[in-house]
């Protein structure tokens, strides 16, 4: 069982649900930062009838255990170093600060895929057709349909300003959107609105209205910034604008995701730089 428990922290009780072994990992639901690689830490408890297997540690032996049990990790204590924090979120919130963002990470996925769920199909729902902190919405469909991948949507939800939820896990073909308890309304309407143009966007691909070739589903964002200088591009203004500002359609709105921002920035600095070569270049054959 694992690997955070966002959806039970003073509702459940884990060790009375029936499990063998838990992972606890802090990130998530205990402050520490999701994704990225790590850093992971947290708790792994289990049952007496396992204590045999437990992992020891050359360095660092843990008392009890066989010393020819392996080590799982190549740090015997993890990362220490991360545990001040879910500490102090721990003292902060108190139990019932604990048991309110339980409620409300729940209520967050459950409002996401309710909205959202008229327009993907949302897989592990329970009974009453409910999820619990998470919902994972299906994309596999479309790549019959209209081309598209999760991928696409992924890359897609940048142009809306989004970065993308965790992409083909624990189902491939699919996005795994985990709100949290920590996203105001106005934030999960805005997500919704835009998963839902992008629905709208694939259903003008699945009708012939887009070349699959050619949409702005599958087009690399341009910032507008960068629109002079990459001369070749055969776009018709008004189809750059939609690339661009998909849901506000103005450049006079100044959202622009942080993606585009760096694409930018990397582009205007390369451009900078074969200036500087190009203008040292003809001072030398100028001195010549």
């Amino acid at each position: 069982m694992g690997a955070n428990l966002n959806a039970l922290v003073g509702i459940a009780q884990p060790g009375k649900i029936g499990p063998d072994v838990l992972h606890m990992n802090l990130h998530k639901t205990f402050c520490i930062p999701h994704g990225g690689g790590g850093p992971g830490m947290g708790p792994i408890g289990f049952k007496k009838h396992l204590a045999p297997f437990a992992p020891s540690h050359a360095v660092c032996p843990v008392p009890g255990v066989p010393e020819e049990n392996s080590a799982v990790s190549a740090a015997p204590y993890g990362s220490p170093g991360i545990l001040p924090i879910s500490w102090v979120y721990i003292k902060l919130m108190g139990g019932p600060g604990l048991l309110k963002a339980t409620k409300v990470a729940i209520l967050n996925a459950n409002y996401i895929a309710s909205r959202v769920g008229k327009h993907f199909p949302v897989v592990y729902t329970g009974n009453n057709g409910r999820v619990a902190h998470e919902c994972i919405i299906d994309v596999r469909p479309f790549r019959e349909t209209a081309g598209i991948t999760e991928e696409d949507v992924a890359k897609r939800l940048i142009d809306y300003g989004f970065h993308s939820p965790t992409m083909s896990w624990p189902v491939a073909g699919t996005l795994m959107i985990e709100p949290t308890e920590s996203e105001p309304l106005e934030e999960l309407d805005r997500f919704c609105d835009a998963l839902i143009a992008i629905r709208a966007e694939i259903q003008r691909l699945e009708e012939g209205e887009w070349d699959a070739d050619d949409n702005p589903s599958t087009t690399l964002l341009i910032p507008p910034k960068i629109l002079p200088i990459l001369s070749g591009i055969t776009a018709t203004p008004a189809r750059k604008r939609f690339i661009l500002f998909p849901v506000y359609g103005s450049t006079n709105t100044g959202l622009q995701s942080t993606v585009s921002i760096m694409f930018l920035e990397t582009v205007m600095l390369s451009v900078h730089v074969l200036q500087l070569k190009a203008i040292r270049r003809s001072r030398h054959k100028y001195r010549s």
